[in-house]
This record gives C-alpha cells, structure tokens and sequence, in this order.
C-alpha cells in the first residue's frame, strides 16, 4: 500500500512563478510538484489548491481521517482563519505546515501562525523545497 500525502495551498498560491518573484520564486507549483512526484515514487501525492476557506475546511475534513499525512500552506489564513485551525485540530492525520518564505523576517502580522499550534510541526523558509522537507517529516 501506498503512502497517502496531500499538500493543501491556500490563497494566491495558484499564482507561484507569477507574482513577487523575489519572495516565491519563479517556478510554478505544478513543475515543482511533478518533480515531488518523480522523487517520490512510493508515496501518492494528491494536491489540492484554493482561495477559498471554507473549500480548505471541507478538504481537511475529506482527507483527515484517511491520508498519512497533510501538507499545508495555508497563505494569509496561517494568520486569520480559527477555522482552518479547528479543522486541522478536529482530524486525526497529522499535518505539516509550510511556507515558502521566512514568515518570521516579513511584515509583524505574519509572524503569528494560528494553526501551527495544532500541527505536527513547522518548516518555513526553504523555498519551494519547504514542501520536500515537508514530506521527509511525514515519512521520516
């Protein structure tokens, strides 16, 4: 059997290699996962991406009982959304955030996560490879 991981992207992620390049970079998410996927040839690796806060909770809800691990970035809502955070603390997967960027060197209001105390751990800073070292958590 398969190792089950999903990597969930919030808001304005869907715009990576499109905007503030010198914050994420120029690469596209999907190029990036492919890669993810070639390395990672025992693990299925399901990814799922949305603006919307609520389609973030309803996806948490589908997958939290059932996958062996959760990667999230959950944008602007890291900071903002009780709910996403009360989701992730209602499911029994273990999750993972990330974030590209150093959160903790940007502008005072994203130096606080609201979900990260209801996850497995955190890793931020590294890139697009955040999500690898993401995955090497889940599985390690």
């Amino acid at each position: 059997m398969k190792i089950k991981i999903i990597i969930i992207n919030g808001p304005n992620l869907n715009l990576l290699g499109k905007r503030e390049e010198s914050i994420y970079g120029n690469s596209n998410f999907e190029t990036y996962l492919e890669r993810l996927r070639d390395r990672y040839l025992h693990i299925s690796i399901d990814y799922f991406q949305s603006n919307i806060e609520g389609e973030i909770i309803d996806k948490l809800h589908e997958v939290g009982f059932t996958y062996h691990g959760i990667i999230i970035n959950a944008g602007a809502y890291t900071h903002t959304s009780i709910a996403i955070r009360d989701a992730i603390a209602a499911i029994k997967s273990p999750v993972v955030e990330v974030h590209i960027s150093n959160i903790l060197t940007r502008e005072n209001f994203r130096h606080e996560s609201v979900i990260g105390s209801v996850c497995k751990g955190g890793i931020l800073g590294f890139g697009l490879d955040s999500y690898r070292l993401g995955i090497e958590s889940l599985i390690d």
